[in-house]
């Protein structure tokens, strides 16, 4: 495979990394998956080791030794210093001869859209965090920091998990509402109680990692009908319409037809409570909205960012999309 307009597509996302080596034609001809992306607890250079190890399968499967465009869609790259930090260690690797470096929201975005659309609508991820960007034709963007609690962000699937164990922790020694995530968490790891499970997650028998199990409990018990489960699952579909409607609005989308793509592990697992009231509300607040969920995996969105950037041709781009619609 000649370098030419060849692409690496990374995404790489806090619990694991995906990455694509697409040729000229479109054809995938390696891939790979490794580790997470976790540059603030690691290192931007240790963090980049964790890419690397999957990019020397991927670039092996492929029989190439570097590209001609690299399109990396990271998890934790936030801010703009934080993309062009990333893009100058990508550099350093020499995996191509150029480099884009956005936020992993991009890629769901990129992916959502129809192959013959323009680059043009918002969406949102709801995974281990939350997050959202917009994006149209003529460059523009629209995004947050979305770097925790400090700029404004509430839930994802681990913010709904600390959120569970509280309102359970309270309904236990009494000091606040009852609900039946008293039993369901600590349940769920064979424990009787929850000051049983606080001690387990307390003393580390219980990994950290481990917390975003409690998250499908959380849905499970609200769609059991849990008071407090319920007002949960409600105050997450309010986030991201908050969020979809802000970055509509910020790029004058909010009364014109647009895509408002839906990804992640939490959107993607298709509640019908969460995604019931987030169809209601974007009705509401933003009539002309088209909701969809994104299931394709995001590293298809990172490909075709890169072959946007190389200038292929639509055929490129539909024959990427097949593969992966087909299970690459």
């Amino acid at each position: 495979m000649g370098v030419g307009t060849s692409v690496l597509a990374i995404d790489a996302g806090n619990s694991k990394t995906d990455v694509a080596v697409v040729a000229a034609d479109g054809e995938v001809v390696g891939a790979a998956r490794g580790g997470g992306f976790q540059p603030p607890q690691v290192g931007v250079e240790t963090a980049v080791d964790v890419l690397a190890e999957a990019v020397a399968r991927a670039f092996a499967e492929a029989g190439v030794a570097s590209v001609g465009h690299v399109s990396a869609c990271l998890a934790n790259a936030d801010l703009p210093v934080e993309e062009r930090d990333l893009a100058d260690a990508l550099r350093r690797r020499a995996w191509g001869r150029s480099v884009d470096v956005r936020n992993d929201t991009f890629a769901i975005l990129r992916a959502g859209l129809l192959e013959d659309a323009e680059p043009r609508g918002v969406a949102v991820v709801c995974g281990a965090g939350i997050n959202c960007v917009g994006m149209l034709p003529d460059g523009r963007t629209a995004r947050f920091p979305a770097i925790g609690r400090i700029s404004g962000d509430w839930g994802g699937g681990g913010g709904l998990a600390e959120e569970a164990l509280w309102h359970a922790a309270r309904a236990e020694d009494g000091r606040g509402e009852a609900t039946a995530l008293r039993e369901t968490l600590p349940g769920h790891f064979g424990l009787a109680s929850m000051y049983a499970l606080i001690e387990e997650l307390h003393l580390g028998r219980i990994p950290v990692v481990r917390r975003h199990e409690l998250t499908p409990v959380l849905f499970a018990t609200a769609a059991a009908g849990d008071g407090v489960a319920r007002s949960l699952v409600d105050r997450m579909a309010d986030e991201v319409v908050a969020m979809a409607t802000v970055a509509l609005d910020r790029l004058g989308l909010l009364a014109e037809e647009a895509p408002v793509l839906l990804g992640g592990s939490v959107l993607a697992a298709r509640h019908p409570q969460l995604d019931g009231r987030i169809a209601a509300l974007l009705a509401e607040r933003a009539p002309k909205a088209e909701p969809r969920v994104v299931v394709a995996r995001p590293v298809l969105g990172a490909a075709l960012l890169g072959l946007d950037q190389v200038g292929a041709p639509t055929e490129v781009h539909a024959r990427v999309r097949e593969q992966y619609e087909s299970g690459a």
